[in-house]
C-alpha cells in the first residue's frame, strides 16, 4: 500500500540517490586502488635504486638518461668477471660486431672453465673464437642469420641457427623468449650530453639491450655516429671498454661481366625514376647501383645498403624526395661496407638507422613509391621456388629480410612495386643455378607464390600469374645456354608436358 502512495517524482529521486551512492562507493574504491598502485610503484622504484645498479630503475628506453648512473670504465677482461655458467649473451652484429669483447668473453669462459653459455647474434664479423672446437662445452652460438665464421660450428653440431624473418627477431626479446644476462654492443664515444650511437647496426640490437640485465659497451672513436633509433645514453651501460680499431670492410670488389650484365638489365628495365630501392651487399647490388647514374628521384628504404648509394647521393640521383615517410632521408637498419660508406653515414642527419621491425615491416615497405626489392639466391627451381639459405642440407645464411621486402614490394599500394630475385645463371663450377628441383634438403626461403621477377645475365623471367609450364619455359630461357636442353627434358619429365609460353 505504501508503495502505491509514492509519487513518480519521489521514485525517481530515490533511484537517483541510490545511483549517486554507488558512484561514491566506486570512486572511493578506485582512489584506494590508485593509491596502492602508486605506493607499490614508488616502493618498487626505491627497491631498484637501493639494490644492484640497474637501468630499469625508471625506464629501459635507451634515449632516456638515468639520473645518477654512470658506466664503470674498465678493461674487457675485468668486465667479464660477471660472466658465469649458463648465462645468455647477446652480441651486436655486422660491422658493429664487438670483436674485442667477444675475444675477452671467450678467454674468460676458457680460463674460468665455465659451461653452457648461449650466445645469440645476427651475422657477425671476425673469427668468432667462441665457436672453436675447444669451446664446444663452454659456448653455443645461436645465429638469427649465419655468417661464414659460424658455418662450420653449425655444420658440426656445435652451433645452432634459428630460421626467422628479420623483422620478427625483435619479437623474441619483446616477448622475453630470450632475455640476455649480458648484452655486448659497439658504440661511438659519448657526446657532451652523454649520448652514444649504435652506429652501423640498430637492427635487433636495440630490442635486445632493452631487456638485457647487464650491458657491456665497446666504445670506439671509429664507429660512425648515426641517428634515428641509434642513440643510447651512456648511463644505460653497466661497463664500458675503450678501443680504437677499424671496422670490418666489405665490397669494392671488381665487377665481372656477368655482374654488369645483370645490373644493366635490372637498371634499364625494372627500376623506374622515382623508385624506392632495397638491396643487400655484394657484386650484383653494386652493379645495379652503378647502372643507375641516369635515374632521378630515387629513394632508399632498405635493411642495409652498400657504398654505391653514396655515389648516387653525390650525383643527385638519390633524393628520397618522393617517399611518404622520412622524406629526404635514406633509411637503413644495419651496414656492412667500405670505409667510404662509414664516413658517409658518420654524423649525417640525412641517414636514419632505424629498428628492423619498422624498416622491414611489410606495411611500411608497401607504402614506398615504386618499391623495388632486389635480392639474391643460391638456386631457383623450374617452378620458381627460391633457395637462399642453404646448400642442400648444409646451412649457409638465413632468411634475413628477403621475404619481408619481396612481399612488401608485391603489396605496394601504388601497384608499381617490383620484387626481384637476381643471380648468375651458373656457379663458378659451371653448374646451373636454375635447377629442375632444389637440392635435397635445401630450404625454400621465397615461395613460388611470392616470386615475380627472376633475373640472370641472359634475361628477365616474369613469373607472376604464370602456370608451372609457363614458368619452366621462362626460366629455361634465362638459364645458361649449356644447360637449357637438360632443363627442358627435366621439365617434361616433371610436368608431363613440354614447357611453353
Amino acid at each position: 500500500m505504501k508503495r502505491a502512495n509514492i509519487s513518480k517524482l519521489d521514485e525517481t529521486s530515490l533511484w537517483f540517490g541510490w545511483a549517486q551512492t554507488c558512484r561514491t562507493i566506486f570512486a572511493i574504491m578506485s582512489s584506494a586502488k590508485l593509491a596502492a598502485f602508486r605506493l607499490g610503484g614508488v616502493l618498487s622504484t626505491l627497491k631498484n635504486v637501493q639494490g644492484r645498479p640497474s637501468y630499469h630503475t625508471y625506464s629501459p628506453e635507451p634515449a632516456l638518461p638515468i639520473k645518477g648512473k654512470e658506466p664503470k670504465w674498465t678493461t674487457a677482461e675485468e668486465a667479464f668477471d660477471i660472466l658465469k655458467s649458463c648465462d645468455t649473451v647477446f652480441a651486436q652484429g655486422a660491422a658493429a660486431t664487438p670483436v674485442h669483447l667477444l675475444t675477452a668473453m671467450t678467454e674468460k669462459g676458457k680460463c674460468a672453465q665455465l659451461r653452457d653459455i648461449k650466445v645469440f647474434h645476427m651475422h657477425t664479423e671476425g673469427k668468432a673464437p667462441y665457436t672453436a672446437d675447444d669451446c664446444a662445452d663452454i659456448f653455443r652460438s645461436f645465429s638469427f642469420f649465419m655468417g661464414g665464421n659460424v658455418r662450420k660450428a653449425v655444420a658440426d653440431g656445435r652451433g645452432d641457427c634459428i630460421p626467422i624473418f628479420l623483422h620478427e627477431i625483435p619479437k623474441l626479446f619483446k616477448t622475453k623468449m630470450i632475455v640476455p644476462d649480458i648484452a655486448l654492443i659497439h658504440v661511438s664515444p659519448p657526446d657532451n650530453h652523454g649520448y652514444c650511437s649504435l652506429g652501423t647496426s640498430v637492427d635487433c640490437a636495440r630490442s635486445a639491450l632493452i631487456v638485457s640485465k647487464t650491458i657491456i659497451a665497446q666504445v670506439n672513436p671509429r664507429m660512425p655516429r648515426t641517428f634515428g633509433d641509434a642513440l643510447i645514453h651512456q648511463s644505460h651501460f653497466d661497463y664500458a671498454v675503450k678501443v680504437d680499431s677499424r671496422l670490418p670492410e666489405h665490397g669494392g670488389q671488381p665487377l665481372t661481366e656477368t655482374d654488369k650484365k645483370i645490373g644493366s638489365l635490372i637498371a634499364e628495365n625494372l627500376v623506374e625514376n622515382g623508385a624506392t630501392l632495397q638491396m643487400g651487399i655484394g657484386n650484383i647490388p653494386d652493379a645495379v647501383l652503378a647502372s643507375l647514374c641516369n635515374h632521378k628521384d630515387l629513394g632508399i628504404h632498405s635493411e642495409m645498403f652498400a657504398g654505391g648509394v653514396v655515389d648516387l647521393v653525390e650525383q643527385g640521383c638519390v633524393t628520397n624526395h618522393l617517399k611518404p615517410q622520412h622524406k629526404g632521408r635514406t633509411v637503413g637498419s644495419f651496414l656492412n661496407g667500405t670505409q667510404k660508406l662509414y664516413d658517409f653515414v658518420d654524423n649525417n642527419p640525412s641517414v636514419e638507422m632505424l629498428r628492423v621491425e619498422y624498416v622491414n615491416n611489410t606495411k611500411i615497405i608497401s607504402q614506398q613509391p615504386k618499391m623495388t626489392a632486389i635480392n639474391s639466391a643460391i638456386e631457383v627451381d623450374l617452378t620458381g621456388q627460391v633457395n637462399a639459405d642453404s646448400i642442400g642440407t648444409r646451412m649457409y645464411s638465413g632468411f634475413g629480410g628477403q621475404v619481408d621486402f619481396i612481399r612488401g614490394a608485391a603489396e605496394g599500394i601504388d601497384g608499381r612495386g617490383k620484387p626481384i630475385i637476381a643471380l648468375p645463371s651458373s656457379t663458378k663450377r659451371g653448374e646451373s643455378k636454375i635447377t629442375p628441383i632444389l637440392k635435397p634438403g635445401a630450404g625454400v626461403v621465397t615461395s613460388r607464390a611470392h616470386v615475380h621477377y627472376i633475373v640472370t645475365e641472359y634475361g628477365i623471367a616474369y613469373l607472376f600469374g604464370k602456370s608451372l609450364r609457363q614458368r619452366a619455359h621462362a626460366l629455361i630461357n634465362i638459364a645458361h645456354p649449356d644447360h637449357r636442353e637438360t632443363l627442358e627434358k627435366a621439365a617434361f619429365e616433371r610436368l608431363k608436358v613440354m614447357p611453353s609460353p
